[in-house]
């Protein structure tokens, strides 16, 4: 299927986690397709950058400094989205975390970090935020929610346990969401992308040494190009998961 991402033209879309990694490769491939896209990072420095980059394409960039761990701030910059660009057509869940912790002896507030702020609380945040401005509108709009192998497979990757928690989470809540959406008949579609290891920077935050890690695996315009996939589809088509692996993972 060719890409044909049109109707989205001109349309606004919201990414998180938009200063590093897949986040950078996707804001790049929706403005090379002439979306306006509000890149939301507290390193909103990042994107600043990018933005200058991106300038000669067909749509724009705009940075906005938001912590997703803070309900406050991440309600406050949607609002301020709207306000400023227009009606929101698409939200990329792809902020994240991954600490380096288990289950045996772990450290409470990594847990709730990364499985209740970040990972799943701030996601379920956003999505509501973005879905009240599209009901309200009517629109014909789009949730992808980066999502994850460790999402769908029992993984016995030591120190990286309730990271897989959190990502099963994000399963389940793509297809309650679907349902959700259905009850209202709100033509809104809903993607979970699950990709395999991806060879981005995100390992080194978790605090990951590099030999614990796969030697092959997927790059980030491998992630953009399947968000590129799910957007493109007819009105009438919802693609409700994508899973992407390296070759021979």
């Amino acid at each position: 299927m060719m890409a044909n991402l049109e109707r989205f033209s001109g349309k606004v879309a919201v990414v998180t986690g938009a200063s590093a990694g897949i986040g950078v490769a996707i804001v790049q491939a929706l403005v090379k397709h002439g979306i306006i896209v509000a890149g939301l990072a507290r390193r909103a420095h990042r994107i600043v950058s990018m933005a200058e980059e991106l300038k000669d394409e067909p749509g724009k960039l705009y940075a906005y400094k938001c912590d997703m761990t803070v309900e406050d701030e991440v309600v406050s910059t949607f609002m301020e989205i709207i306000n400023e660009l227009g009606d929101i057509h698409i939200l990329v869940n792809n902020a994240r975390l991954m600490l380096e912790t288990d289950l045996i002896n772990g450290d409470t507030e990594m847990w709730k970090k990364c499985f209740d702020q970040t990972n799943v609380i701030a996601l379920c945040i956003a999505t509501r935020e973005a879905i009240q401005n599209m009901k309200t509108k009517g629109t014909r709009g789009h949730i992808i929610h980066l999502n994850s192998i460790a999402g769908h497979e029992i993984m016995n990757f030591p120190k990286t346990n309730v990271y897989g928690a959190s990502k099963y989470a994000v399963t389940a809540l793509t297809m309650t969401l679907i349902n959700d959406l259905a009850n209202e008949e709100l033509p809104i579609k809903v993607t979970s992308i699950s990709p395999g290891y991806v060879k981005t920077e995100f390992q080194a935050v978790a605090g990951l040494s590099k030999s614990t890690l796969p030697k092959v695996g997927l790059n980030s315009v491998d992630v953009a190009e399947a968000v590129i996939y799910a957007l493109s589809t007819s009105p009438h088509v919802n693609v409700s998961e994508i899973t992407i692996r390296p070759l021979h993972e």
